[in-house]
């Protein structure tokens, strides 16, 4: 499965649900959807991983600075009352002094890990691919590629759910820069398979 985030209207097939006002601009592979780190999100009525026991999540970004603590990829697990569960799977960044790391995390029933190794750092103001996988025993993150952090995990699948780009489902920690692609599979594939390739 793979989205382009080069409209307003639709992800994926999915109908938008906009908060603040996302904006479209250019990337180096076409148009991409920017957030101005204070009150813009995308929300989307699907959990694109629900049901893996296996996966593979992907996206080309930019960060532009901003907050120290940004939640800016969000997927979340809703029950059957129609509320947020405790589980979710999340793309996050941190940035300092012009310059960003990688925070991605999974948590459910049974798991609760954080993959975030903050002497890995990258400039901010450009383009970035970043994975995130799970083989049925070793939960991994990547920049363009390179494994960032890795850690065993007992991850059970995540159910149908939503989700948010730009903010945290829950509308705090918004991101400042623009996204132009996801991917996601039910595989752990290796880089040199990446859907989206690396920037």
């Amino acid at each position: 499965m793979r989205w382009l985030f080069d409209n307003l209207d639709e992800i994926g097939g999915n109908p938008v649900h906009l908060e603040g006002a996302p904006t479209l601009v250019m990337s180096p592979w076409g148009k991409a959807v920017q957030f101005n780190g204070r009150d813009d999100g995308v929300f989307l009525d699907i959990h694109p991983l629900a049901g893996a026991t296996t996966f593979t999540f992907e996206a080309l970004f930019r960060p532009d600075g901003g907050a120290f603590e940004q939640r800016w990829f969000h997927l979340q697990e809703i029950g059957s009352e129609g509320l947020a569960t405790d589980t979710r799977m999340l793309f996050e960044i941190r940035t300092r002094d012009g310059e960003w790391w990688l925070d991605a995390f999974a948590k459910g029933q049974g798991y609760n890990h954080t993959l975030i190794d903050p002497e890995k750092r990258f400039p901010v103001n450009r383009w970035f691919h970043v994975a995130q996988t799970f083989d049925g025993r070793m939960y991994r993150s990547f920049v363009d590629g390179v494994v960032q952090a890795e850690a065993p995990l007992t991850y059970r699948p995540q159910g149908t759910g939503r989700c948010s780009i730009g903010c945290r489902y829950n509308r705090v920690s918004p991101f400042k820069g623009a996204v132009r692609a996801a991917a996601f599979s039910r595989l752990a594939l290796a880089p040199d398979k990446f859907v989206l390739g690396q920037t």
